[in-house]
Formats: structure tokens, C-alpha cells, sequence
């Protein structure tokens, strides 16, 4: 384990958080607030990230356990110097509420603690939403984005802990030209949904958190209703459908830039991805058209809450507590699902659910063809036995972790749904449950306890499970031990 790297790693992410922290305080400022709850934090990172990063060390090598253990601790570390504000300002009375709401942030979870988001102030809100668009394309990546971190083989392992799907690559030769790329994409996409939504005569503050929440699929609003108090058609078109493009793999969108259109339009992801939200949409306005004036109004809200729970990001037009329990449970099914590969999106991903649909399949056919080798292949090229068995293992290890946390959750003594549930949105970063955690509830109920282990929850399930579980393996602390070297 090289700690003097990972230490240098951290320190430097921590110095970005503190240059971050400049934006919020900007707002404060230019809204009459105080600019002490950025100040100090900023303060206090630059202390640390400075010790930490001074000076780079000679043994710079990163290898696998320490790309993993770079990436959870540098996720739990910005979590808890981002709470800072929301704690310094009074915001957030205990500083494990805090603590939630900023990992839910970064996680682009979009679950909270708050009854009364409105009264907060601006430069709060911003930041809270802020996390959303920084956390979404990965913390990691944003800082390989803006300033060199060592080998390009160490941001590449890093990258593939932290960006969600079962395989990630560069589209590019450099690493950090390939983090650039993804952001120069994320960024401009953002901006184009921030002028759609002023265009309809969103204020400028109100464009900025709800294109922060759908372009990093988190979900945080400033309004206590969400975007459902606007009751503005207009909005949820143009929320819903970046929601779903945000949700959708970002390497495609640089084939589309570099016109490599028959690897956009042969994505098996893609179509399937499309099919489900179509498929869920449909049978949803079907199930709903009773509770609603017309069929085209069932429908705006069907597309929009498909958007928003497929690509886990939470928002909501309507409570869908009220809805019937069919519909209730098509967008569950979806909170599991979630997004697409290499997308801001959380959940298990709609090509782990391809592939696992081929494999069950090939089994099946095995099963009546015993002597048949049948070649199982996705995205035009085939699934070796190490891919195959690297869903299988990811499925496996999220079941348990999903169990294990719905148990200790239970010992709230509330409602099976609301256990269930709030488990299922923290894990998948979807934010939003049923019941209790439901799209007009939170999560204030729950003790402590249970607050932290939701907040290890949404870590898990942003950081694909394995970064943060292997903090707690006693090997990758040890200074020797036989480990493979980080390669292109």
C-alpha cells in the first residue's frame, strides 16, 4: 500500500473541493449572506490538502488496492468537509443530518433529511444542488479533468472504480484528455437544459439547481414540491427528457460528435434502455388514466416520473404514493434497473440487465441442448467467462448488502414499504421511496444510526459496491503484499 500516493491523491481532490467551495460563496455574497459557512471549510481544505499534497512523493506508483482505497476515501473525505456548510451555517442542526444530505449530494441520491427546503438560504441551496453536477460524472474524474493526478494508467483505474457500469475505457490515448472530453459533454449539456428551462421563463437561480439535479441525475430541488410546484408543462418536458440523455452512456454522445453513427445506433444498452422506458410508460398512463382529467395528462406525468426514477434522479411532479400499486411497483422494478453504463445514473445498470438476460437465455438453451456451446455476445463483440462471471458477482455481493441493510433498518420498527424502499433509493442513488420516504416525504425519522448506514448505502451503490467494502478487507492495509501494477 503506497500511503505517501494516496495521501498526495486525496490531498490534491481536497484542494479542488476547496477552490469548489468559491461558487456558493459567490451566491451567498451576491445574495446579501454570510460568506463564513464556504470560508471556513475552503479554509480548512486548503490546510489539509496542502499537508497532504506538498510535495509529491518518489515512489509514485499506484496499484489496484490503492486506486481502490484512493477513490472510497476520497469519497468519504469531500462528503464530510462538504457538510461543513450546511453545519457552520445552522442549516442542519446534527452533524450526521449534515453528513447525509452532503453524501446524498455528491452520490446524486437526492434523499434528505429537510421539511422546509425553501427557507434555506441561496448559497445553501446552491451548493447542496452543486454536489449533484460535481458528484455526477464521478468527484475523480472532475479532478482528471483540471489537474494531473500522476500515470495515465493510475486515472484509468481510478476512473473504472468510480464511473458506474461493467466496463469502462478511454476514448481517447490520454486518461485525462478522455475526463475532459466527458465533462467539456456533461457541461455543455447542462448549459443548453439551463437556457431551455429560462426560455420558459424559469428564474435563473431555480434553471441552475434543477439543471444541477437532472444533469447529475440527483434530484434536489429548491422548492418543497419539487418541480411539481411550478405545474408547469413546459418544465417537465424539458427536465424529463434531459433526465432520460443524461441517463443514457456518455461515450455514445462523443460518437455522435466524431460521426461514428452506427456504433450510436447499434448500442444493444441504447434500444434497450429506450424499449423499457416506452414499455413502463405506457402501462403506466394506463394504470393512472382514471386519477386524471385527460389521457394526455396521465401521460406528461407517466413520462416524467419514468424519467425521473429510471435515471435515479428523484424528482417529482406528483406524489406517486397515491398511485395504484401496479404503477407503484413498475417504477420500484425501475429504482433496481436505473440507467445506462457509463452514465451520471445510478442502479444496477440497464447492460448488466442485457447481459444478464443473455445469460439466462444461453443457460436455458443449454438446458434443452446439452451439447450446444452457445456464444453469448453484447454491443457486437462476445461476453468471455471473466465478464459473464464479473455481473454475476456484482449482482450477488449487491443482494447481500441490500439484505443485510434492509435487516438493520427494519430495527426502526416502521413500515416494511418504508424499510424496503429507502433502502432501495439509497443504494441505487435513486433518493425518492414509498410511504414515509416517499416523493413528499424524507428521511428525519430515522435514528442516527440508520442515517449512516443509508449515507454507506448510497457510497455503495455510486461506487459499485467494491471501493467501499474493501476498506474494510484487513490485506489492502498491509505495506506488502503481491499486487498487480495499474496499466493502460
Amino acid at each position: 500500500m503506497n500511503y505517501r500516493m494516496i495521501g498526495f491523491a486525496i490531498g490534491r481532490i481536497l484542494l479542488v473541493e476547496a477552490a469548489l467551495l468559491l461558487l456558493p460563496m459567490a451566491v451567498a455574497l451576491g445574495y446579501g449572506e454570510s460568506p463564513v459557512p464556504y470560508l471556513l471549510p475552503a479554509a480548512l481544505l486548503v490546510l489539509c490538502g496542502g499537508l497532504l499534497s506538498f510535495k509529491k512523493p518518489r515512489q509514485a506508483s499506484l496499484f489496484a488496492r490503492d486506486g481502490l482505497a484512493v477513490v472510497a476515501l476520497a469519497w468519504i473525505a469531500v462528503s464530510l468537509f462538504g457538510a461543513l456548510p450546511f453545519y457552520i451555517s445552522g442549516s442542519i442542526e446534527s452533524f450526521v443530518d449534515c453528513f447525509f444530505e452532503t453524501v446524498s449530494g455528491f452520490t446524486t441520491t437526492g434523499a434528505t433529511i429537510l421539511t422546509e427546503v425553501e427557507s434555506l438560504n441561496r448559497g445553501i441551496l446552491f451548493w447542496r444542488s452543486f454536489t449533484h453536477w460535481v458528484g455526477g460524472m464521478g468527484v475523480l474524474v472532475f479532478v482528471m479533468a483540471i489537474l494531473p493526478m500522476g500515470g495515465d494508467g493510475h486515472g484509468m483505474h481510478m476512473l473504472r472504480a468510480e464511473m458506474p457500469g461493467p466496463a469502462v475505457g478511454k476514448l481517447v490515448s490520454r486518461m485525462s484528455d478522455t475526463a475532459k472530453i466527458l465533462y467539456g459533454i456533461y457541461l455543455v449539456m447542462t448549459v443548453i437544459e439551463i437556457v431551455l428551462l429560462l426560455a420558459g421563463g424559469m428564474p435563473l437561480f431555480d434553471a441552475c439547481i434543477h439543471s444541477f439535479g437532472s444533469a447529475g441525475t440527483g434530484g434536489f430541488s429548491s422548492r418543497n414540491l419539487s418541480v411539481g410546484a411550478y405545474n408547469n408543462p413546459y418544465f417537465e418536458i424539458v427536465i424529463g427528457i434531459f433526465m432520460l440523455l443524461f441517463g443514457i452512456n456518455f461515450n455514445l454522445y462523443y460518437f455522435l460528435l466524431v460521426r461514428r453513427f452506427r456504433d450510436v445506433f447499434r448500442s444493444e444498452e441504447l434500444w434497450a434502455y429506450v424499449l423499457i422506458v416506452a414499455t413502463a410508460v405506457a402501462a403506466i398512463t394506463l394504470d393512472i388514466v382514471h386519477m386524471y382529467e385527460s389521457v394526455g395528462t396521465s401521460l406528461r406525468h407517466a413520462f416524467f416520473q419514468v424519467s425521473s426514477i429510471i435515471t435515479t434522479t428523484g424528482y417529482a411532479t406528483v406524489d406517486f404514493n397515491t398511485w395504484p400499486t401496479f404503477s407503484k411497483a413498475i417504477l420500484v422494478a425501475l429504482m433496481f434497473i436505473g440507467g445506462c453504463a457509463g452514465s451520471t445514473a445510478g442502479g444496477i445498470k440497464v447492460a448488466r440487465v442485457v447481459i444478464l438476460q443473455k445469460v439466462s437465455v444461453s443457460e436455458m438453451r443449454r438446458m434443452l441442448h446439452p451439447n450446444a456451446v452457445p456464444a453469448i455476445q453484447f454491443e457486437g463483440k462476445p461476453l468471455n467467462e471473466r465478464s459473464i462471471r464479473g455481473v454475476h458477482l456484482f449482482l450477488a455481493v449487491y443482494l447481500m448488502v441490500f439484505v443485510a441493510s434492509c435487516l438493520l433498518v427494519s430495527l426502526e420498527q416502521l413500515d416494511l414499504v418504508t424499510t424496503f424502499t429507502a433502502v432501495a433509493a439509497c443504494i441505487n442513488n435513486v433518493g425518492p421511496g414509498l410511504e414515509i420516504v416517499g416523493p413528499m416525504g424524507n428521511f428525519s425519522s430515522f435514528s442516527p444510526w440508520s442515517k449512516l448506514l443509508l449515507s454507506f448505502d448510497m457510497l455503495v451503490g455510486r461506487l459499485e459496491i467494491f471501493p467501499m467494502l474493501l476498506l474494510f478487507a484487513p490485506s489492502i492495509w498491509k505495506r506488502r503484499l503481491p499486487s498487480r501494477r495499474l496499466v493502460d
